[in-house]
């Protein structure tokens, strides 16, 4: 985080001499200063915003109005300005009582300048710490139906937003579908802000992101000893939920034994860890999620039909960016917003080309495409307003066109590039179709032709696992 290298300086002490002194050091280091010789007229001019420090350093003992007293009838107006005290008494209730009034710090004379310099230093980045936190909380105050952080007024997405919100309180199973990164962990969000359990814990799992032999013990849970590594029990994602709301994205993705678990478990609410024989209730709610098409999938015989219908009592379509236009402006502003005060830059907007190309662009990765796009562009521009070319709307991997040879779709030029080996080729390509998928292993290790453990080792040998 960078301090402010132009920030100003308010300096009140009856010694002129040493007025005209930290004067000078300061405005030597890049600060802009205002110095007074009472506490009267230094209060006025910042009550009447002339002068607007960042930093104030005053003396504790001054004519008429004392220190003490400034910061007081200070703090009456302003909070969270930062007041460093000179004094000569070094005494500990001195101390204590100026700190309780509202001083930043307090330092003593004979001054060592370059120990008040830090001192500086740090009330400013303080000030950089709360001011960044006040424009983070700005960010999710209540939008659509009192919701947090929820963005977008397009006819699709408050379709979506509005059957969540008439479902939230019922205890109805919810299947949410809708493409990858299209916002269907939004709705399922919605669902439990907005129903009688949003006071419990909202837990979300990718099944798709968790191996096989790993997703049931974090599911069900599991007792100590009950497979080699299970050094101590665990509780089960079931049981944590409890209360509240458990969000199983991918659900799609499920293998035919976990999906006969689920299956029971929706049908019973109890929950049994690997290795026990005890049954537990379970109160969570179950909203599930998935951007495969599961009539499909039950009639190639990939899903449980009989799981099917258990899940899909009150079914929500979240559409795709592309078909919810009127969401991309509102979405990139916010995540200008976002990005801005994260990395502590100064972009105001788009200009108008910036907002054709948003606008005009396919979004096929929907708003996890569109919020990579605005952070790169927010990162890596030079102006306060995004331009078109500071967009990176092309395909991450574009194809062959023209009579010019370019990259192909896996990211090797096969004519201008060196040879690359076997081993590096087929990396590449693996990371192509992984990223093509998000991340989806069951539906990447299915377009490469491997199985799903192959698929994992050499995921782990490229630290993409």
């Amino acid at each position: 985080m960078k301090l402010k290298n132009s920030a100003t300086i308010t300096l009140i002490d009856d010694d002129l001499d040493l007025l005209d002194l930290l004067s000078s050091f300061f405005k030597q280091r890049g600060y802009k200063v205002f110095a007074f010789g009472n506490a009267e007229e230094a209060l006025i001019e910042i009550e009447n915003k002339r002068v607007e420090p960042d930093v104030v350093i005053s003396d504790l003992k001054l004519p008429v109005m004392s220190g003490m007293d400034f910061i007081r009838r200070i703090r009456r107006s302003n909070s969270s300005l930062p007041i460093i005290l000179m004094t000569s008494e070094g005494s500990v209730e001195t101390a204590v009582e100026a700190i309780e009034a509202g001083a930043y710090d307090f330092v003593l004379k004979p001054l060592h300048i370059p120990q008040l310099l830090i001192s500086v230093q740090r009330a400013l980045f303080l000030n950089e710490v709360q001011q960044e936190n006040t424009n983070l909380k700005s960010l999710f105050q209540e939008d659509l139906l009192g919701l947090k952080g929820v963005i977008g007024k397009s006819q699709g997405f408050k379709k979506a937003l509005e059957l969540a919100k008439r479902v939230s309180s019922s205890q109805a199973n919810v299947l949410i579908s809708g493409e990858s990164g299209s916002g269907k962990e939004v709705i399922a969000r919605a669902v439990h802000e907005l129903g009688d359990k949003r006071d419990g814990p909202f837990i979300a799992i990718n099944c798709s992101a968790i191996p096989e032999n790993l997703l049931g013990s974090e599911l069900f849970g599991h007792a100590k000893g009950a497979f080699t590594g299970a050094h101590d029990k665990k509780v089960g994602l079931f049981e944590e939920a409890n209360k509240g709301t458990l969000f199983l994205d991918e659900i799609g993705d499920l293998t035919l034994p976990l999906q006969a678990k689920l299956l029971r478990v929706l049908q019973e609410r109890k929950v049994k860890r690997i290795g026990e024989n005890q049954y537990r209730d379970i109160t969570a709610r179950i909203i599930c999620a998935t951007h495969k098409d599961l009539r499909k999938e039950v009639a190639e015989g990939r899903f449980r039909e009989d799981l099917f219908f258990r899940l899909n009592v009150i079914p929500i379509y979240m559409p795709p960016l592309r078909e919810r236009r009127d969401d991309i402006l509102p979405l990139s502003e916010y995540f200008l917003k976002k990005f801005a005060v994260m990395n502590n830059v100064n972009v105001k907007g788009f200009n108008k080309d910036a907002i054709q190309k948003l606008e005009a662009h396919e979004w096929k990765g929907n708003v996890r495409e569109l919020e990579n796009a605005i952070e790169r562009a927010v990162v890596l521009t030079t102006s306060e307003f995004i331009q078109a070319e500071d967009l990176p709307t092309e395909d991450a991997y574009p194809s062959t066109g023209g009579e010019t040879p370019q990259e192909n779709k896996i990211g090797v030029s096969f004519e201008y590039e060196k040879p690359v080996t076997l081993d590096e080729l087929s990396k590449k390509y693996i990371q192509y179709i992984f990223d093509k998928n998000d991340g989806a292993k069951e539906q990447t290790a299915k377009d490469l032709g491997i199985d799903r453990k192959t698929l994992y080792r050499k995921l782990k040998e490229m630290n993409l696992n």
